[in-house]
């Protein structure tokens, strides 16, 4: 059974490595950019303030505002891996009023992991505009004196780990399945709501190891309040150099938590149009630019088609992964 476990997820990671660097086809303008609602424009955010998916949500509607007049405000709304706020999107008005910063919670990982979720993944939304990715990775306790996958292995082999996530079904609980299969050792998940008490404790020494986005927490890798011996991308990212990638360290590794504009199905191509537009202007402001650098997302430009299909294509590549993880509900 265990072979078999592997054997799905090695077969599912070399998918999403092809999944994870999207074409960098930058789509013909079909309209101008500018604001598009004389309302107020609420982003809904899958999780609490403070990720990543939030921290993105609040760039966007900053240089939305003070770029192209469209006031736009953040509304958090976390809970049941995403499905609450994508949910909600799904149900309101078409009129580009409400959209989702969506992410692989509730589009790639939650159509597997849940029996029923109260919206379509595809035909329940208009997918709007891609954003970019992220890259997970490996922390481990600097008194362990860890500093490679190979002795992460050796170590894990003699006593088994503790690792902390975001939680359940979530990108740093898949990854963290995923490595446990790829190397060959077993750990104990110990899931949390947010990275936030998660790192907490294993700053308290609570947890043997931890995953998450690997540059948004280099503060505590300069620091040395962490090691991170490992990020889950394909080449190393420019903002932590000397962290090495798992492909690089013998293990095809590769997954990243991606982020997007979506709305309610059914908005007007029109209005669409001009809110992907508006979208890929902000983030080719270079400031913005700058930000995204700093959050570890690379940027891609990627038509509302060719985002849909993405959506599409992610949930079942991922799906033999979230199986074989067991986290199936």
């Amino acid at each position: 059974m265990k072979f078999h476990r592997r054997t799905l997820i090695g077969a599912g990671l070399a998918t999403i490595a092809l999944l994870a660097a999207p074409a960098a086809v930058i789509p013909a303008a079909m309209a101008e950019p500018g604001a598009w609602s004389s309302e107020p424009v609420r982003i809904v955010v899958t999780f609490p303030p403070g990720g990543t998916s939030d921290l993105v949500a609040r760039l966007l509607a900053k240089h939305l505002d003070a770029d192209f007049g469209q006031k736009a405000v953040v509304d958090n709304r976390p809970g049941a891996a995403g499905t609450v706020a994508a949910g909600y999107v799904a149900q309101q008005a078409p009129d580009g009023t409400a959209l989702l910063l969506a992410n692989n919670a509730p589009f790639t990982i939650a159509p597997t992991r849940f029996k029923s979720i109260p919206y379509k993944p595809i035909e329940g939304f208009t997918h709007v505009a891609y954003i970019g990715a992220s890259a997970p990775g490996l922390f481990v306790q600097p008194s362990a004196g860890i500093t490679t996958v190979e002795q992460y292995i050796a170590t894990a082999k003699n006593k088994e780990q503790t690792y902390g996530s975001s939680g359940v079904g979530s990108i740093s609980h898949i990854l963290g399945e995923a490595v446990d299969a790829a190397l060959g050792v077993e750990s104990i998940h110990v899931p949390y709501k947010g990275s936030s008490p998660a790192i907490q404790d294993f700053r308290a020494g609570v947890l043997d190891t931890f995953y998450d986005m690997v540059v948004q927490n280099s503060k505590m890798i300069e620091d040395k309040e962490a090691v991170a011996i490992a990020i889950a991308s394909p080449e190393r990212n420019p903002q932590v150099p000397n962290v090495p990638t798992f492909r690089e360290q013998g293990f095809d590794i590769v997954i990243e938590n991606w982020v997007g504009l979506s709305g309610p199905a059914g908005i007007d191509a029109g209005m669409a149009a001009k809110i992907h537009e508006t979208v890929l202007a902000v983030f080719a402001n270079p400031d913005v630019q700058k930000r995204l650098i700093e959050l570890g997302i690379t940027h891609t430009a990627m038509s509302s088609a060719d985002y849909t299909a993405f959506v599409a294509k992610s949930i079942e590549v991922w799906a033999p992964l979230i199986k074989a993880a067991g986290i199936k509900e």
